[in-house]
């Protein structure tokens, strides 16, 4: 073989490497049926149940916050955030959560929420220390 086709197959390996290690890491939204047959992480979307309401005390324990969400196939759960509240989470439209599945119980490690705007819809990213990140 010459060395020219050599180097240009090395460089097509290296290239299909690279798309399936970019394929690898990409998820996308799962619901609480798919969340509950395994144990690895999910991004769950969703809407908060707000005539289950939700619980939250500062002056008991500020790192807990749980809720109802139901997810886009319309089944309940209850979540635990191992967190303090998001602030304006009364307001957001719609919820991802990222976590896992233990004993039908969602315990999300981070919460996203698209709030409304007047001018634009961004989503923002509550981390458990409580501090705020806005995506475009």
């Amino acid at each position: 073989m010459r060395k020219s086709a050599i180097i240009g197959l090395i460089t097509i390996a290296i290239c299909v490497g690279f798309l399936v290690s970019l394929n690898a890491n990409t998820s996308s939204y799962s619901t609480f049926a798919e969340a509950a047959k395994d144990t690895r992480e999910f991004h769950v979307m969703g809407y908060w149940e707000k005539t289950k309401g939700m619980f939250y005390d500062a002056k008991k324990d500020a790192n807990h916050f749980s809720f109802y969400m139901k997810d886009q196939t319309g089944k309940l759960n209850k979540v635990i955030y191992s967190g303090t509240k998001p602030q304006d989470f009364e307001r957001s439209e719609k919820l991802v959560l990222i976590g896992d599945m233990r004993s039908g119980t969602f315990y999300a490690s981070k919460i996203l929420m698209k709030c409304p705007s007047k001018y634009n819809n961004d989503l923002v990213e509550v981390k458990q220390d409580g501090k705020v990140e806005k995506y475009k």
